[in-house]
């Protein structure tokens, strides 16, 4: 059963994504209460978005939800009746980031505790930029126990599919991508920090423009190290080039890795 409040806009998102070649999706569906107690739904379903991961495409639909509400063709004639907007999303990753993003991440930075960079930082500016802009109605985000359990959830994964499998939009960010040699498959803190000087080549290479730091997928080339072949994620203020293999020293903390610095480039046959 989905409960929906009488005073509120109700709005159910759900975000897809989708591999080989990876594209995400987005699905909105907004209810309000009328007078004589009914359900009015309206079902929105956004351009899709080349290379997005499934956490990106649940900030964006409550990004687009947002904006179609405040937009000429938002399905809600009286708005200002409403002193409230309640967004139910299956995703955890949004609702328990939520007030992180509204209270601590903007004050730190963009950092967590540990000092690394807030994942998709500049999507959850650009949800806080719409939630100031739907004052003086407070936006509450509300998790919802997914598809069976919520017929409206259930039907915002429909949208959030179809989405993904129809027209796309451009990429949210230009990150440069190489296939990677080993086995392995990406695994945060595969690579314990030490200090130590590692042979890496990096597999992926990211601008973060809201830390102005850049972000890294990278494996271990290093035949001594224990970690050879591991594949895990650094960051760090100068620029590496993906597919290219450096002698790098690396930082202290496993939970904010970073690449420190680096002393050359080694070149690789093939």
């Amino acid at each position: 059963m989905d409960n929906l409040d009488e005073n509120a806009i109700n709005i159910f998102v759900d975000g897809s994504s989708y591999s080989g070649p990876r594209v995400g999706g987005m699905g909105v569906r907004i209810i309000t209460i009328d007078d004589a107690g009914n359900e009015v739904v309206h079902d929105d379903q956004p351009l899709g978005v080349q290379g997005a991961t499934n956490q990106q495409m649940e900030l964006m639909a409550c990004i687009e939800a947002l904006q179609i509400l405040r937009s000429r063709r938002s399905p809600v004639e009286d708005p200002d009746q409403y002193r409230r907007i309640l967004i139910k999303t299956d995703s955890m990753y949004v609702q328990e980031n939520y007030p992180r993003a509204m209270f601590q991440w903007p004050r730190s930075g963009w950092r967590t505790k540990d000092g690394a960079p807030v994942a998709n930082a500049e999507l959850w500016k650009k949800l806080l930029k719409e939630v100031r802009s739907a004052t003086p109605r407070r936006v509450d985000i509300e998790w919802v126990k997914g598809h069976k359990s919520s017929i409206h959830n259930k039907a915002a994964d429909r949208l959030a599919k179809g989405s993904a499998k129809g027209a796309t939009r451009a990429p949210l960010t230009i990150t440069t991508v190489r296939r990677k040699k080993t086995s392995q498959s990406v695994e945060r803190g595969s690579v314990p920090l030490t200090g130590q000087r590692l042979t890496i080549r990096i597999i992926t290479d990211e601008y973060l423009r809201v830390q102005h730091c850049y972000r890294f997928k990278y494996e271990v080339m290093s035949k001594a190290s224990p970690y050879f072949g591991n594949v895990d994620i650094a960051f760090a203020d100068f620029m590496l080039r993906a597919g290219h293999t450096y002698f790098v020293q690396m930082g202290t903390n496993t939970k904010s890795p970073e690449i420190v610095k680096c002393y050359r480039e080694i070149e690789t046959k093939g």
